[in-house]
């Protein structure tokens, strides 16, 4: 995942502020340590990723395989550690360990095999660059999800494990094993948008086919002219102090209110290039279209996907809650029953509030903070004509 910062609080601290707010250089490691086990992961994807993470550092013994990995490391953000001992000398287990978990992390994270290897490596930070081009053998870790982690573990060549300070990157190298965010969430919306119609709630891809049906039906009822949207302009989220180590999540806001039909929706957006805290984007990205509702405001969700996330489940746990909600005939905010919806256990590390934007207006015009406090978006009202 790229570098990034967040900062997440438990689910009750969330549900209790947004009900409140609708009312009214050169661095040191600790000391090594002996310990033969690490502490119990907290997920099924940070088990498998600490079991590359000690496969690795464990197969760092043999030279050539150190050497290639670390030109990899020091030309590259991430790298596909897993193709790179399928093509480029791991040793045989080493393949077979990576291949394995890559496996469990999908299958964890609700996703197809098609999804391809979503085990990354990269260098903790950038501090450590010349110890490494100097031939340091590195220590690796797995990423941790956890914000308010203390201490991380990393493991040697001759599998002695090592506490690290969280909050100061070590001067030695340490190898992180994440996984491709970028990737896994782009298939983690594509499963969430098929698993949330499956369960009946509509979406913009629904309404896409359909329309494309329709225009192939009949090209008269089609040609109807453009439709409005409300586009981001500009969007900032806050800047907090997180572990050097944590592999940062990527960014995407679920989009709630009432279809045409009167029937709860969803949107699932994808807003890839929030890479940093404290950075004003200006993506010009088109948040809402406002044909597919049926009243003229929205609610947006914009949630950070950590790692461990299962979109079956979160899909499921979503569709739950939204599909008690009726038309009432009046607009309902729906920001409430979706942060609900998500299991407290899911809040330690997977997937993550951000902020909260309600009543959305298709005439809005300007800077909207969220409830929670933690970013802002200007947007305004655009028109999409027909072709």
């Amino acid at each position: 995942m790229r570098p990034r910062q967040l900062r997440r609080r438990a689910l009750g601290a969330a549900t209790a502020a947004l009900v409140a707010l609708c009312a009214g250089q050169t661095l040191t490691a600790l000391p090594a340590t002996a310990a033969t086990t690490a502490p119990a992961p907290t997920s099924a994807v940070t088990a498998a990723e600490d079991q590359a993470a000690r496969a690795i550092a464990g197969s760092l013994t043999d030279s050539d395989w150190r050497a290639r990995v670390r030109t990899a490391a020091l030309t590259s953000e991430e790298v596909d550690v897993t193709a790179l001992a399928a093509h480029a000398g791991g040793s045989r287990g080493l393949r077979s360990t990576l291949t394995a978990a890559d496996r469990r992390i999908a299958t964890a994270k609700g996703l197809g095999a098609e999804v391809g290897p979503l085990l990354r490596l990269r260098l903790g930070d950038a501090s450590m660059r010349s110890a490494l081009a100097a031939g340091t053998t590195p220590w690796v870790a797995a990423a941790t999800q956890d914000e308010d982690a203390t201490t991380v573990t990393a493991y040697d060549s001759h599998g002695r494990s090592h506490t690290l300070d969280a909050r100061k990157a070590p001067a030695h190298p340490v190898y992180v094993v994440d996984i491709d965010g970028s990737t896994a969430l782009a298939a983690g919306l594509d499963v969430l948008t098929e698993e949330l119609a499956r369960y009946g709630v509509r979406s913009a891809r629904q309404a896409a086919a359909a329309e494309q049906t329709t225009a192939r039906r009949s090209p008269a009822l089609a040609a109807t002219g453009g439709f409005w949207t409300t586009r981001i302009t500009a969007v900032e989220l806050s800047d907090d102090e997180e572990p050097w180590i944590k592999g940062d999540a990527e960014i995407y806001t679920l989009v709630t209110g009432f279809g045409q039909d009167g029937k709860v929706r969803v949107d699932p957006v994808d807003m890839p290039y929030l890479d940093n805290d404290g950075t004003v984007y200006r993506p010009n990205q088109i948040l809402v279209n406002w044909s597919s509702y049926k009243y003229d405001l929205a609610d947006a969700v914009m949630m950070e996907e950590d790692g461990s996330t299962n979109y079956h489940d979160l899909a499921q746990a979503i569709a739950t809650a939204l599909l008690t909600i009726t038309d009432q005939g009046a607009y309902i905010p729906l920001v409430n029953a979706v942060l609900d919806a998500i299991p407290a256990e899911w809040w330690t590390d997977d997937p993550d509030y951000v902020d909260s934007w309600y009543t959305l207006a298709r005439s809005d015009n300007g800077t909207r903070y969220g409830a929670r406090g933690n970013g802002w978006m200007t947007v305004q009202p655009y028109y999409v004509p027909e072709l």
